[in-house]
């Protein structure tokens, strides 16, 4: 928030707190839910937005909807009959939307695969300004059920850690995404700090604090300290590549080095140098990827498994396909 909105908005919930502290607490959890404008803001997100554009330009679009009139959006490359094929799953991050995956998606697509990638509600081309995790894992839940189990699923931020609520089988009533392997790139490993964060912020009491978290756990069905890494990726049995920069300054790295810890079919790879927007499209990410979804790079036996702390050199990656 600007330095002026969010004055106002601490003096909104101070003067509310201060009657009616529970109310508080619900009317800031609608704000903590409300998402950005999808229009990108800037000369270089409106490159970034318009470059990711005209590389999905000729993707088919779909429109998922979810319980309560949300909607999701995905496109769709390489769809239809083309024969037996690989199929895939793109979730982006909060703030964000399919357009700004569009290098790791068009390098998926170019091994041939199905790729699939989704707007978030209140994201993209979904419309809407409101999304939380429930939501979320709801339109991974659709679009398994729209096209299909997943062989594998990579998400960034916000939407990896969506697919390890999913895959962790979190959310009640919603369908777990399905796959053999799941990318993690800059994600969170658990949710109780971003509240703490946004609470502290716009200066809730403890009272109208617990009312926030409380809101949570009614669209969820989850208590907060529910959504940790260390209780779920280590359970989900299926390899996970995390892959994170030590100088993410939205996403520490230590959530990283928590999902390392969660068990040892999970394997870190360190992308230092590319914060935490610019890693989705780094070559050397890429490359990871590729080699991880292939069964590459050592995955397959668990005393194989990089250990956390330990950077994976890019050089240790198979070759790339030509086709990528």
């Amino acid at each position: 928030m600007a330095n002026f909105a969010l004055e106002v908005t601490r003096l909104g919930f101070r003067l509310l707190q201060a009657i009616l502290p529970r109310l508080a607490g619900r009317a800031a959890f609608l704000l903590f839910c409300r998402t950005p404008s999808p229009r990108p803001k800037g000369e270089k997100a409106k490159a970034a937005h318009a470059a990711g554009a005209a590389r999905l330009a000729g993707a088919e679009c779909f429109v998922l909807r979810l319980a309560g009139g949300a909607k999701a959006h995905a496109y769709r490359l390489n769809g239809g009959a083309l024969g037996q094929r690989k199929r895939y799953l793109v979730t982006h991050g909060w703030g964000s939307s399919a357009v700004y995956m569009a290098d790791l998606v068009s390098m998926l697509a170019a091994t041939g695969a199905e790729v699939i990638a989704l707007d978030f509600p209140g994201h993209g081309r979904a419309g809407g300004r409101f999304l939380h995790m429930g939501l979320a894992v709801e339109a991974i839940a659709a679009a398994g059920e729209r096209f299909g189990a997943f062989d594998a699923a990579i998400g960034h931020s916000f939407g990896g850690a969506a697919l390890m609520v999913s895959a962790a089988g979190l959310i009640p009533d919603a369908v777990p995404v399905t796959g053999e392997r799941l990318v993690l790139i800059g994600a969170p490993s658990e949710m109780a700090w971003l509240f703490t964060d946004f609470g502290r912020m716009v200066g809730l009491c403890p009272v109208a604090q617990a009312a926030l978290e409380n809101e949570a756990h009614r669209v969820t069905g989850r208590r907060l300290g529910d959504f940790d890494a260390s209780h779920t990726a280590g359970s989900i049995g299926r390899p996970v590549l995390v892959i994170h920069a030590e100088d993410d300054k939205e996403v520490s790295a230590d959530h990283a080095r928590r999902y390392g810890a969660a068990g040892n079919r999970v394997r870190l790879f360190w992308a230092n140098g590319f914060g935490h927007r610019r890693i989705i499209g780094a070559a050397p990410v890429l490359g990871a990827i590729a080699a991880f979804l292939e069964g590459g790079a050592g995955e397959e036996a668990g005393e194989r498994i990089k250990k956390d702390g330990e950077i994976i050199p890019f050089f240790e990656l198979p070759a790339r396909r030509a086709a990528l």
